[in-house]
């Protein structure tokens, strides 16, 4: 008979309840993802009570309050709050989103952050993109000519411009490719949807000569 084994440390444990502040009225409970290389325990999910009377509306919001008020060693990235950086990529109530641009108000019940998965996790919500970025940089994501350079810029017409709308408007921040089931399998083999739209951003460029 064949005998199936999770790996070590894989197994989510049920981890520690952050309390509001006492006279706290308005309490909305967040299920965060915890993790550790240092300690090597399981993972683990601990429950933090935020007063959202003092948070503002977005789970990036949340997240840094926790952070600055309750736990200060809860670990994630951001950076511009505008949803343009891409820094704050998550999964959280199970899809892969912007924390800052994620409202609370859209979330019904407890609010679930995970890290985006099918990655690597350097700690609680940082996800390692070291392939990621290596598949992005593979594809030579930058204008190639052969043409003698121009004086002033590389003249575009405005019917070439407007192909390239829809495609240099992503921001790297991962959701689709960690969202996409054949990066998952073949994230080694298979560049991703990320990179793919990238590749042909610069490939339908009427000033790429490559």
């Amino acid at each position: 008979m064949v005998e199936f084994a999770l790996p070590k440390n894989s197994k989510i444990q049920k981890g520690k309840t952050h309390k509001a502040p006492e006279g706290a009225g308005n309490i909305r409970k967040f299920q965060v993802y915890r993790w550790s290389p240092d300690d090597g325990d399981n993972p683990r999910v601990d429950t933090y009570e935020v007063d959202m009377d003092s948070c503002g509306p977005m789970v990036l919001d949340a997240l840094i309050k926790i952070k600055n008020e309750m736990d200060p060693t809860l670990t994630f990235r951001r950076s511009c709050r505008e949803g343009v950086c891409g820094s704050c990529a998550m999964n959280i109530d199970g899809m892969n989103t912007l924390a800052c641009t994620k409202g609370m108000d859209e979330i019904d019940g407890d609010v679930k952050v995970y890290p985006l998965p099918h990655t690597d996790v350097v700690k609680d919500l940082v996800p390692d993109l070291s392939t990621f970025y290596a598949q992005y940089a593979s594809i030579k994501p930058y204008l190639q000519t052969v043409s003698p350079e121009p004086q002033k810029e590389w003249l575009q017409s405005y019917e070439d411009r407007q192909k390239l709308d829809g495609l240099y408007e992503c921001i790297l921040c991962a959701c689709c490719s960690t969202s996409c089931p054949s990066y998952w399998w073949n994230g080694d083999r298979y560049l991703g949807p990320a990179a793919l739209l990238q590749a042909y951003r610069w490939l339908i460029d009427s000033r790429d000569e490559a």
